[in-house]
C-alpha cells in the first residue's frame, strides 16, 4: 500500500502511527506541524490525501479523531480497543444477588463487539456449559430490556437473583432454559424477570475470547 504514497506522506502516516500508537489518539494538527517542521495547512492537505487514498479515515471533516485503516479499510487493532466494566457476579445454576459495584475490567475487540455500553458478568456454576458457558467464565453483555426466544440473556429474578439462561417466552409464564442436563429449567410469572442484557460473547482467559 505504502508504494501508492508519496515521501511526504509516507512520512505524516508513520508519525501518525507512532502518535496513536504511543498514547491512543492522533495528534492535533498543530502537534503535527510543528513535530514535522511544515505549516499547519501542509499537514491538513496532506491528512486529506491520506483519506482519499484510504490509509486514515476522519471522524468529521475538522475532527481531531483520526482512524488508521487497515487492508480491509477498518480501523486498525489498536485502534479497537474497548474496556468495558465487570459488574459483579452472575451464577449459572445457582442465582445469587446482583452486584452493581465494578470488579474490574475488560478489553474487548469494538470490532467484533459493537453495542453501546457493554459490560461482562462473571459465570459461576456449571448450567450453561452445553451452550460453551463455563465457571469462571465473563459473559460480555449488550444491556437489553427485552429478549427473543432462544437468546442466552441476563434476568433479574424478582429484583435481586440475576442469573443466565436460555430465554423462552410462553403464554402463561417465562421459562429460563440451562444448557446442561443435571440442572432444571426455571418458570416465572412475567412480574417475577427483568431482562438486564443479551450474552453476546464469552471471554475465556487474556488469550481466547469466542462469540456465540
Amino acid at each position: 500500500m505504502k508504494s501508492e504514497l508519496t515521501t511526504k506522506q509516507k512520512k505524516i502516516l508513520t508519525y501518525l502511527q507512532s502518535e496513536i500508537l504511543r498514547q491512543g489518539k492522533a495528534p492535533s494538527l498543530r502537534q503535527a506541524a510543528e513535530a514535522m517542521g511544515i505549516s499547519h495547512a501542509a499537514i491538513a492537505q496532506l491528512i486529506k490525501a491520506l483519506e482519499e487514498k484510504g490509509f486514515i479515515k476522519r471522524q468529521g471533516r475538522y475532527s481531531r479523531t483520526i482512524y488508521l485503516l487497515n487492508r480491509v479499510k477498518e480501523a486498525s487493532a489498536i485502534q479497537r480497543w474497548l474496556e468495558i466494566p465487570i459488574i459483579g457476579k452472575v451464577t449459572a445454576g445457582l442465582p445469587m444477588y446482583a452486584q452493581e459495584e465494578w470488579e474490574g475490567s475488560l478489553v474487548v475487540d469494538s470490532g467484533i463487539y459493537r453495542g453501546q455500553n457493554l459490560f461482562a458478568l462473571r459465570i459461576k456454576g456449571e448450567s450453561m456449559k452445553n451452550a460453551g458457558i463455563l465457571d469462571g467464565d465473563l459473559a460480555i453483555c449488550e444491556p437489553r430490556q427485552f429478549a427473543r426466544n432462544g437468546e442466552i440473556v441476563v434476568a433479574l429474578i424478582n429484583n435481586e437473583e440475576a442469573t443466565v439462561k436460555r430465554f423462552f417466552l410462553h403464554d402463561q409464564y417465562v421459562e429460563l432454559f440451562p444448557e446442561n442436563e443435571n440442572f432444571q429449567p426455571g418458570r416465572y410469572g412475567f412480574s417475577e424477570i427483568l431482562i438486564q442484557g443479551k450474552v453476546i460473547g464469552i471471554h475465556r482467559g487474556p488469550e481466547e475470547m469466542e462469540k456465540i
